[in-house]
């Protein structure tokens, strides 16, 4: 069995109850960063096997990991914030279960995108999540992809690439188009920043930018 736990994208108290069980029942933790993951462990006195998991071993250790749950081990996939799979490692792991007939359980739970989403006031009705843009190739292309993007686009962005991705995004989308820009969801000091393209980029200008950022714009009106 492959467990999914979606892990706090902030406050530690946001983890659901059926997701403590779990981990205090699994054989083994996988965790995209174990120091980030044991802070949450350590927290609900949480004491399980723990190990890495990430894009850059994925790949050597994906059939190890398989052949334990084929043998009856129980393993629980953990990222620093959110839900697995969601811009973050999962989806190898995953496919190879599905393919070797192990069963695959992700929990409900965080996801840094739906708050950011629904608190954003721009439509919810209809949205595409992109996660995070090209860092060079391909980025142009992109953006002249989603400029005629008619639903609301949900991105995620580095605080040290927000300003800039908000220059492209106002070359690209026109400088009134409206956005919002969330940080720090959950935490003491979350903020949601609303406004034109231009506004929230001035805005942001002379801040000292911190915190994990999700970026949502709105999608062309015709």
């Amino acid at each position: 069995m492959l467990y999914l736990i979606p892990t706090p994208i902030g406050n530690l108290a946001d983890i659901t109850l059926r997701a403590l069980e779990i981990l205090k029942s699994v054989d083994l933790i996988l965790a995209e960063d174990t120091r980030t993951s044991s802070v949450l462990l350590n927290h609900y006195l949480i004491q399980k096997p723990i190990s890495p998991y990430h894009q850059h071993n994925e790949h050597k250790i994906v059939q190890h990991l398989t052949e334990q749950m084929l043998g009856g081990k129980k393993i629980a996939l953990l990222t620093d914030a959110g839900t697995p799979g969601i811009s973050d490692p999962a989806y190898l792991l995953v496919k190879h279960c599905i393919e070797n007939n192990v069963e695959v359980n992700c929990l409900p739970g965080a996801t840094a995108f739906v708050p950011a989403l629904v608190n954003s006031g721009l439509p919810t009705d209809r949205f595409c999540f992109e996660g995070f843009l090209p860092l060079k190739k391909g980025r142009q292309t992109f953006l002249k992809k989603m400029a005629i993007e008619e639903r609301t686009m949900i991105f995620y962005e580095s605080p040290l690439r927000l300003l800039k991705t908000l220059s492209h995004f106002i070359e690209y989308f026109g400088a009134s188009r409206r956005c919002c820009v969330s940080r720090e969801l959950s935490k003491k000091f979350e903020e949601n920043k609303r406004g034109t393209l231009q506004e929230v980029h001035d805005y942001f200008l002379s801040k000292s930018i911190k915190g994990e950022i999700v970026i949502v714009v709105e999608g062309l009106d015709k």
